[in-house]
């Protein structure tokens, strides 16, 4: 029992979901990309099912989906996982801190052991000054506020709908699968200098420009769980600040509000004071494994939603597809 319910081992079941949910969408990527491809060669290759779960890297369109959902009652039937996993993913948010971002995106996976493979190879990681990393971190913001207003605010309620309508939204998902298969020379380059950069500082994307983490953080600022410091108990050693990926003072808080945190729980076992640093439900503490389950409750619960209201599969037919997959260059 205690090898299930440790803080330790909560940790590494969290590495074990993170890089078993990365395994899982790189199948389902090469899943989309046999489907795809049974279409580009006319039928010439073994039709493989498309799996609804690739909709899930297609936020801006599901941003406009909720528009349309909320202003018009109308729920999009071409990519209705999209909708069903943004609002999957904010509900985790708002109940269990940013933990999409430290126990599910692939992105997240990969930015952790680039900067995990740094330090081993380096010895350390490095910080950008103080001043600077504060004025980068509003980078994020910027572009989360530029999709906001774009869509939520500029949008007309009869573009929304003819958007969703459109063929370029119905081959958005195979535009997504062609920006990594046919990865421009820009594109190729942007990334390798994001990897390059996410080496030697951790989590660079994730803390610098990703502006659907900064919109989880600001729904995981309304959550009733947080990082909660018991004052008396704590010696004030640093190690959970050090520890700490999204380099929060826990050390120095009571309790950490801040929207950078991801409810990763590695401060937690990194405290050396039994029972000093807990996941907390308002001030009641909660056993580590209670978190990870709820996690999982949260996402699983969500695509279950989703199946069972008949908001997953697309409405496109193989008709559709044989018709418009051939045309997605041009669209």
């Amino acid at each position: 029992m205690k090898f299930l319910t440790g803080w330790n081992n909560v940790v590494r079941w969290r590495l074990l979901v993170q890089w078993a949910f990365l395994g899982w969408c790189l199948f389902l990527g090469v899943q989309f990309a046999l489907f795809v491809r049974h279409f580009e060669l006319l039928g010439q290759t073994a039709y493989y099912p498309r799996p609804p779960g690739v909709e899930g890297f297609l936020p801006i369109g599901a941003l406009v989906s909720l528009k349309a959902w909320l202003t018009s009652g109308y729920f999009d039937h071409v990519h209705p996982a999209a909708l069903v996993l943004f609002l999957t993913f904010l509900a985790m948010a708002l109940f269990a801190r940013k933990s999409f971002c430290s126990w599910l995106c692939p992105v997240g996976t990969l930015s952790e052991g680039l900067w995990k493979l740094g330090r081993k190879v380096f010895g350390k990681n490095f910080r950008i000054w103080r001043w600077l990393d504060l004025l980068f971190r509003v980078a994020k913001y910027g572009l989360l506020f530029f999709f906001i207003k774009l869509v939520l605010l500029d949008m007309p309620s009869m573009a929304l709908k003819g958007f969703l309508q459109a063929p370029y939204w119905s081959m958005a998902d195979i535009k997504m699968l062609h920006f990594f298969t046919r990865m421009s020379p820009t594109s190729l380059a942007v990334i390798a200098v994001l990897t390059v950069l996410s080496v030697f500082y951790q989590n660079f994307w994730c803390r610098y420009l990703c502006p659907y983490g900064a919109l989880h953080g600001l729904f995981s600022f309304f959550s009733p769980l947080r990082i909660v410091r018991n004052q008396q108990s704590c010696t004030n050693c640093g190690a959970c600040s050090r520890a700490c990926p999204a380099q929060i003072d826990v050390q120095n808080k009571k309790y950490v509000c801040s929207v950078e945190c991801t409810g990763c729980l590695t401060c937690v076992t990194h405290c050396p004071e039994k029972e000093t640093l807990n996941i907390a439900f308002w001030k009641r503490p909660l056993p580590g494994w209670s978190f990870a389950l709820l996690v999982l409750f949260l996402f699983s619960g969500g695509v279950l939603i989703g199946m069972m209201s008949g908001h997953w599969e697309t409405s496109l037919q193989y008709s559709d597809y044989q018709r418009l997959v051939p045309l997605a260059n041009r669209l």
